[in-house]
């Protein structure tokens, strides 16, 4: 491969990160609120306007922050007189309720729902943007110029990172400091300084500040120190006494950047909560020495507490390939990550493990990692190791965009083959010229693949299912996460129809988006729906209800499959009958509440009627002291 101009690769970056911005942000202006940007919005507002944490504190601010800062620029209206806001903070687990209530008012009641979430946006794409950048520049250090841009490429154009990356969710804020994280922990055990402390220590505490699942940093630093011990870098020192200082002297920069990372978690957390009520931590008094303690200890309190409710909170079955499994498998991200990853992605995967055989164990052995790297290339393995294992082993599986660290860590593997094939052609092997072509032809594939993709990226799936739906593979925001209400809208006004029924994935209200429809679930068709047009979201279909029968009905797909389109028949076949609806032992329910009750609705009653908040927590501790006493007597009994 002869050397190629810098200004080419350079030129070659600001096209993709310019056809990323073009696709991901066209994608979104055409897609509703998504089912967590309810609560994530109105909470980042709460917390700059009012200094109050009280929302949303399973998920650390950061993101949230960021979504909410253009929002406040430009006027957001809240309205914090309405019974929600009160309401979340009157104690632990009712901001469950309320900021749902709070969120959908903020965008929906109080602002315009398309500007307010379109400018919340921005930030995260602006993120999203920074991540590639950062993927670049990490790729041409581990390889060369070429294969910083291949990984450019692979990133630019991966569906799952244009779905997700622009809305406002923790998961794109936590993959960018994580590998900056990862990158700023190698430079530091390489040359441990005061600049690399630091810059280790804002990293850390950036991603402490995006999402909890951040805590495997803390698996990862021992997991990589260990694996020095077991396969040493060539640049540790070899006599014993020297190589125990070398250590010791890493150990206390690691410390010095983990405090650095709580301080600035610390600080972070004091100022946006300063607002907040201290009744939390009554228990240590109410004179002011007690008083001010208590505003010094809720920082960690908040960021404790919501760890707590992060780990202990209820984990919905996995679904996959058709399947439905009460708690995590290891192979659910596996096959969920080959089934969402365009085939040219993982044809390069392949390629490179194959060229990088090749270079470790051919006739000649070439050293594909540029000198000074090794650190950072160890880095990148472990880290990948431990999240995908950690993904692996969770009890928490649903989404593809929870593997989006790997994902990221994966792509930066792609980034020495270039400079594999370059080395190889040189020593003579034969099929280097083709692996370059070939490498070429599948980055191309993949811009290709983004472009006929657009602008459905969250249904996106390759051609591995095999032809099965989609909704027979996998569900949630895998394939619809309410965002497609739109193309609903659009069905309607095409259609001239002025009303119709919909079943959706998500705890807002519908009406929003599509002011004929009314909120429906498609189990409990009666004879009055007959003749009427109803919409259904995919993953209503098979894993969240029970209505297979629609599929024998004239439909149609919308939103690149995401939801489906159906004419009701004037007459509806009876209960349990062939071609009507189930009978109801056979029901399921979406995110089903206390009593198997439909939380939509729910949350549809408290979002008309805020006042509702309280007798809806009521309801739910009766029925779950209830749930409680009868497992206290069959367990008695036995």
């Amino acid at each position: 491969m002869k050397t190629q101009s810098p200004r080419v690769v350079l030129a070659g970056a600001v096209l993709l990160l310019a056809l990323m911005a073009l696709l991901a942000d066209g994608a979104v202006r055409r897609e509703s609120a998504t089912f967590d940007e309810i609560a994530h919005i109105g909470a980042g507002v709460s917390y700059l306007q009012k200094q109050d944490m009280r929302m949303n504190e399973e998920h650390p601010p950061l993101a949230k922050v960021l979504a909410a800062v253009p929002l406040v620029i430009r006027g957001v209206r809240a309205d914090y007189s309405q019974f929600s806001w009160s309401f979340s903070g009157s104690g632990l687990f009712k901001q469950f309720l309320g900021e749902w209530v709070f969120g959908h008012a903020l965008i929906a009641q109080w602002n315009d729902p398309v500007s307010t979430v379109f400018w919340a946006r921005q930030p995260m794409l602006f993120l999203t943007l920074v991540l590639g950048i950062v993927v670049f520049l990490y790729g041409c250090r581990l390889g060369s110029p070429w294969g910083g841009l291949l990984c450019l490429c692979a990133y630019a154009t991966m569906p799952i990172i244009l779905a997700f990356g622009p809305l406002v969710l923790t998961d794109i804020a936590v993959t960018l400091f994580v590998v900056l994280t990862l990158w700023a922990f190698a430079s530091m055990w390489r040359s441990p300084c005061r600049e690399t402390v630091l810059l280790f220590g804002l990293a850390f505490g950036g991603a402490l500040l995006s999402k909890f699942s951040s805590g495997l940093l803390f698996f990862c630093f021992p997991a990589f120190i260990l694996s020095l011990r077991w396969r040493p870098v060539p640049e540790q020192p070899k006599e014993k006494a020297e190589l125990k200082a070398w250590r010791r002297l890493r150990w206390r920069s690691l410390t010095k950047g983990s405090l650095c990372a709580a301080l600035l978690v610390y600080a972070v957390y004091f100022v946006l909560s300063w607002n907040e009520p201290t009744d939390s931590l009554g228990f240590l008094g109410h004179n002011i020495a007690a008083l001010s303690l208590r505003r010094a200890l809720m920082p960690p309190w908040i960021y404790l507490r919501g760890l707590a409710i992060f780990a202990f909170t209820m984990k919905p079955p996995s679904f996959i390939l058709g399947h439905s499994y009460p708690h995590g498998v290891w192979f659910f991200f596996p096959i969920l990550f080959v089934l969402k990853s365009p085939l040219a992605f993982l044809l390069s995967l392949v390629l490179a493990l194959v060229v990088g055989l090749v270079a470790r164990f051919g006739k000649v052995r070439l050293d594909v990692i540029p000198q000074g790297m090794e650190l950072h290339w160890r880095a990148v393995w472990v880290f990948l190791l431990v999240f995908t294992g950690a993904c692996m082993l969770s009890r928490f599986q649903f989404s593809i965009r929870h593997f989006s660290v790997s994902l990221v860590l994966l792509i930066l593997l792609l980034a020495p083959l270039p400079r594999a094939l370059h080395q190889l052609r040189n020593a003579g092997w034969p099929a280097a010229r083709a692996g370059v072509w070939l490498t070429a032809a599948l980055a191309l594939a993949s811009v290709v693949t983004a472009v006929r993709a657009y602008p459905y990226y969250i249904p996106f799936l390759n051609s591995l299912g095999g032809g099965r739906p989609s909704y027979l593979l996998v569900a949630d925001s895998n394939l619809d996460w309410n965002q497609g209400l739109p193309d609903v809208e659009n069905f309607m006004r095409q259609r001239g129809l002025t009303h119709a029924l919909i079943d959706s994935y998500g705890f807002s209200d519908p009406t929003v988006y599509v002011p004929q429809a009314t909120l429906w679930n498609c189990q409990k068709a009666v004879p009055q729906d007959g003749g009427n047009w109803a919409f259904v979201s995919v993953n209503l279909i098979q894993e969240s209800h029970n209505c297979l029968w629609l599929l024998q009905l004239p439909h149609e797909p919308l939103a690149g499959g995401s939801m489906y389109a159906f004419q009701l028949p004037p007459v509806i076949a009876p209960t349990g009958a062939p071609g009507g609806p189930p009978l109801p032992r056979d029901y399921r329910d979406f995110a089903g509440g206390p009593g198997s009750a439909d939380l939509r609705l729910t949350f549809l009653d408290c979002i008309h009627n805020p006042q509702q908040l309280q007798p809806t927590w009521e309801r739910f501790m009766a029925q779950g002291a209830e749930v409680r006493k009868q497992g206290s007597d069959s367990k008695a009994k036995r």
